[in-house]
């Protein structure tokens, strides 16, 4: 047997790279690796045995094999030149992806510029309640499992893939998963003709004893599919789907739905989830599990029993005077959706606290942000997080909440600082919804609202 070599991994911070470390240390190799700074990700792991740098530096390479590296890393990073210099393999991080997934007989990757997590937990959960007892790696962690990674010993792997820079290329999974295709990373693919060509890629890696699983409630995935000779599964809202919702209900947290195969009624699904996009998620599940022989009790009662994931439409709060939610949204798109879903599930006022994400995310599509606010009462937005990117001059919350103004009413800016909570608690009224979105850190606010908000009920 091989010597199990030393990893190191520069940014272990990150949701994605720190599910990989924490699979590898399952799997009793060393692990080492640094970040900016500590986070939740960075103390489970240390917990399990990592050691754990704070600051990117060349002595945090100490007798190390191989380094892998976050997307978020530049070329300069000292731990790299290091690296570099003492002919150390650099590997990104889907590479290490593709090499875990190979340990496993079957791989099953989503890809999707939406859902991707939600949907790779629905699986995981799947196929854990079928008895499959998958290895998981997520962007999220999955509340039933605690965390965003978990080794398995079953034959299933099953991975939430990275589009924003093609790395979901490197994977090769026996099932394919595509929710959807949206304009995104544009800073990556220069058009949308470029990520239409990257999905196509991703899809025909499937083998001929594998599948691929697409939502044809999108028009471009449905474009997609006909140049597509793999074999297929659909799933939608529409009838051409071989996987079919109708007569979707809402019920506070709780969604219904009739499920339809090959257009005969199935059985009713009861999910423990809201919204019409999540709805797609779980029929994507549904035809994993229909793929690998799950019984139709078994996946029945994980969708009913699905505890859902950290930053998905997660209550912080809820009390007699006000709801507070966080969720990770920060296209467009799942603006929309979660606004809409949230809509569904709750009466009352409903504020916005956003933060956007990317100076090149809002620069690319300024205009659908302008639109994707209309079901909120109040908006606030806060300053650009930047997620290691440089500023783009022009570009700035102040000038969204402008042109978002023009069409309406009630919309504020409130620049970032220590008291930005209690600014955006005086706007509340008993009744409402305080829905914190996006990708950077605003859930700490979101959060600081929610004990805040706790801690004046007790006192009144």
């Amino acid at each position: 047997m091989y010597k199990k070599q030393k990893i190191h991994f520069v940014g272990i911070g990150g949701v994605g790279m720190s599910g990989i470390a924490e699979v590898l240390l399952n799997l009793g190799y060393p692990v080492s690796g640094s970040d900016l700074k500590q986070s939740k990700y960075t103390q489970r792991l240390k917990k399990l045995g990592a050691r754990i740098y704070i600051g990117h530096r060349r002595s945090n390479l100490k007798e190390v094999s191989v380094v892998v590296m976050s997307t978020a890393v530049k070329s300069d990073n000292p731990e790299l030149l290091e690296a570099h210099a003492r002919q150390v393999p650099v590997i990104r991080r889907a590479q290490m992806l593709a090499q875990l997934m190979r340990f496993s007989k079957y791989g099953i990757a989503v890809a999707g510029t939406h859902g991707k997590t939600t949907t790779t937990s629905l699986i995981a959960s799947m196929l854990y309640h079928g008895g499959l007892d998958p290895t998981v790696i997520i962007g999220g962690k999955v509340n039933s499992f605690r965390s965003n990674a978990r080794l398995g010993r079953g034959e299933f792997m099953v991975a939430e893939s990275d589009e924003s820079d093609g790395s979901f290329l490197i994977l090769d999974p026996a099932i394919a998963i595509i929710t959807n295709i949206d304009r995104e990373h544009m800073d990556y693919y220069k058009n949308f003709e470029g990520v239409k060509k990257a999905y196509l890629e991703f899809a025909k890696k499937v083998p001929f004893y594998g599948v691929v699983i697409c939502c044809v409630d999108h028009p471009v995935v449905s474009e997609l599919i006909s140049q597509l000779d793999e074999r297929l599964i659909t799933y939608g809202t529409v009838a051409k789907a071989d996987l079919m919702a109708k007569n979707i209900t809402f019920h506070g947290a709780l969604t219904t739905y009739d499920l339809y195969t090959h257009g005969v009624f199935e059985t009713e699904v009861t999910l423990n989830l809201t919204g019409e996009h999540n709805v797609a998620n779980s029929l994507a599940a549904i035809a994993i599990a229909k793929e690998v022989g799950i019984t139709q009790k078994k996946w029945l009662d994980a969708l009913k029993s699905f505890q859902g994931i950290e930053r998905r439409c997660q209550v912080l709060l809820q009390n007699s005077d006000i709801t507070v939610i966080d969720d990770y949204g920060h296209h467009p798109q799942e603006i929309k959706a979660t606004i809409a879903a949230i809509r569904g599930s709750y009466a009352g006022r409903l504020v916005v606290f956003f933060q956007p994400h990317r100076y090149t995310r809002t620069k690319d599509l300024f205009s659908q942000f302008k639109s994707s606010f209309d079901g909120a009462n109040v908006l606030v937005l806060t300053d650009i997080y930047a997620a290691s990117e440089k500023p783009i001059p022009g570009v700035n919350a102040k000038k969204l909440v402008k042109a978002i103004h023009q069409d309406k009413k009630n919309v504020y800016y409130f620049p970032k600082n220590k008291k930005i909570s209690d600014e955006v608690i005086k706007l509340l009224r008993k009744g409402d919804i305080l829905l914190t979105l996006g990708a950077g850190d605003i859930t700490k606010y979101g959060k600081e609202c929610a004990q805040k908000l706790k801690k004046m009920e007790l006192q009144t």
